[in-house]
């Protein structure tokens, strides 16, 4: 079998790639491990996707955004960060008076079904479910791909959207620097006693990080991080524990907390791809760049690689050149390095500044908060790495609670 384009893996990236490369008229096969009634109908996995403007726009461009329904879409209008018992922090709020808000936070599992909804009926895109990728052959003419279903498969060039733990990326010999912060991250759904007013708290507190999304309703996506043993103590909590220890951890800022859905863990691991590209292949979303969710910027680069390497591939067929051309694929690479080092970076220098409980790093942490309140250049820096909406937001003043 050849088609032009193998994508592997039906994520919300992969399956945003196909959506955008539907319209060029490419034949497209998308092979995807889970069943296609998990496709259709995700489960709730606890993750919410915090979406900056651009982002928002893309997916209204691919005619994903309009399949979202407005209970699925809560504002994020500000963010707070704070350090761990000091009152000072960061006061992030949209940078015109013509955004009202930073950003919008939507349910992974309603991105996903909105995507896999808005190519079902696609007459060029082909699912493969139930299926993956056994081994894979790349050569200057095509990517030749073994599936465990027997079938094999040719292709123009072949996408591995299949996580930051890429089966297809490993097998294809591309190394990919990976950081385990040895720490456990628990998400679910909270009803708050006291009113969030769609401002996102970041808590950088002493051998815990916290994190209170405002969703819809008077809900809160609740994050907590904490070594696997301590987190372990959490998740064995009866329902009635959780609700008061999360309240405790937050210090009682929200009131009560009810717990109103499943608990959910995930390891923290970050992993930055060394190349992104290889003959006639290209990494795409967590593949490429699997970011620490501190910084809440994981998706929202996901949807940047959608981007140039959707763009660019319909500019060769507009001009009917080669789709998976070994200089298509190095610009790919270029422009996508450029967009994520930079965040990737800083996101790893915050991490490791607000996650070490030395005396040392404590100080260096009052020292930037200070230089925040006097130096704007340096809050706007804090602000555009921390915020969802990164280059959408500013800083204003000092916050105290």
């Amino acid at each position: 079998m050849h088609v032009d384009i193998a994508i592997v893996g039906a994520g919300p990236a992969g399956l945003c790639l196909a959506r955008s490369l539907a319209r060029t008229g490419l034949s497209i096969l998308v092979v995807e491990q889970q069943s296609l009634d998990v496709l259709r109908d995700p489960p709730f996995d606890g993750r919410e996707i915090a979406l900056t403007l651009r982002s928002a726009r893309i997916l209204r461009e691919l005619g994903i955004w309009d399949r979202l329904g407005p209970a699925d879409v809560s504002p994020l209008r500000s963010a707070r960060v704070l350090n761990g018992t000091s009152p000072r922090g960061l006061h992030v709020t949209p940078a015109t008076a013509s955004d009202a808000a930073l950003g919008f936070l939507v349910p992974n599992h309603c991105i996903r079904r909105a995507a896999y909804s808005s190519i079902e009926h696609q007459p060029n895109i082909t699912l493969a479910c139930n299926v993956s990728v056994e081994g894979i052959t790349l050569n200057d003419e095509a990517a030749r791909l073994r599936l465990s279903n027997g079938a094999e498969v040719s292709a123009s060039v072949a996408i591995a959207a299949d996580s930051r733990f890429s089966r297809l990326r490993r097998d294809a010999g591309m190394a990919a620097d990976m950081h385990d912060f040895g720490k456990t991250m628990l998400v679910c759904r909270m009803a708050l006693e006291k009113p969030h007013d769609d401002e996102a708290l970041e808590w950088f507190g002493h051998a815990q990080t916290l994190a209170a999304l405002p969703l819809n309703g008077g809900e809160a996506s609740i994050v907590l991080t904490l070594p696997p043993r301590e987190m372990q103590r959490v998740m064995d909590m009866a329902e009635e524990h959780f609700q008061s220890e999360m309240r405790r951890r937050f210090d009682g800022r929200f009131g009560d907390m009810r717990l109103t859905s499943t608990r959910h863990t995930y390891p923290l691991v970050s992993v930055y791809a060394r190349r992104f590209v290889a003959h006639r292949l290209a990494l795409v979303g967590d593949a490429a760049v699997g970011m620490h969710p501190v910084t809440a910027h994981g998706f929202n680069l996901g949807l940047r690689s959608v981007e140039t390497l959707g763009s660019l591939i319909a500019r060769a067929v507009a001009h009917g050149s080669d789709i998976g051309s070994p200089d298509l694929l190095r610009r790919y690479q270029r422009l996508h390095r450029r967009a994520t080092w930079p965040l990737y970076a800083a996101t790893m220098a915050v991490v490791g500044m607000y996650t070490d409980d030395r005396p040392i790093a404590r100080l260096a942490r009052s020292a930037l908060l200070r230089a925040s309140d006097v130096l704007p250049p340096v809050r706007q820096g804090i602000a555009r790495v921390l915020a969802a909406g990164r280059g959408d937001a500013s800083v204003v003043g000092r916050h105290r609670s």
